[in-house]
């Protein structure tokens, strides 16, 4: 029959925590969230890029980010297998998405058509009207895998 290893709480009650493992094992020994929870707490807000996202939790060693609004409220929580399904997507499906989900709506501008690279998307053509950018690049964003947005517009010949 096979032991299982020991846990937390049982390693360091067989013997002393090393000094870089006091944070550790006080943690061990919590019987409530406050004292096993990291303080303060590691947030992002939502608009940062995954990237950045992606640097918080690996210098800061947390498997999940909490993604809290301007007041410091809770949106949702982003895990490191969020972050990995953005790499298990072709840019040629994260492209296919942009065009029937954004630029294929009747409303979306005509004479658009993007490109990924590496997850970098990029919106090219003519634009006519400049005011839709911002809604652009905010729905391009939003696509599982996009991982930046450019633009390489030009003016639409029918603009004004």
């Amino acid at each position: 029959m096979t032991s299982s290893p020991p846990t937390a709480e049982e390693e360091f009650r067989l013997e002393e925590p090393r000094p870089d493992e006091f944070a550790e094992a006080a943690k061990a020994g919590a019987l409530r969230a406050g004292e096993l929870m990291s303080s303060p707490a590691v947030t992002v807000h939502p608009d940062a890029t995954l990237a950045e996202a992606a640097r918080i939790m690996a210098t800061r060693k947390v498997k999940r980010l909490p993604v809290v609004n301007g007041i410091g409220m809770l949106e949702g929580v982003v895990s490191r297998s969020d972050l990995l399904k953005v790499f298990l997507r072709t840019d040629g499906e994260i492209e296919e998405e942009i065009r029937r989900s954004i630029l294929g709506e009747s409303a979306a501008p005509a004479g658009l058509d993007v490109s990924v690279r590496e997850g970098v998307a990029t919106l090219h053509g003519a634009l006519l009207e400049r005011s839709l950018v911002p809604l652009l690049a905010r729905a391009v964003r939003a696509v599982e895998g996009v991982v930046d947005v450019r633009m390489d517009l030009g003016a639409h010949e029918d603009a004004v």
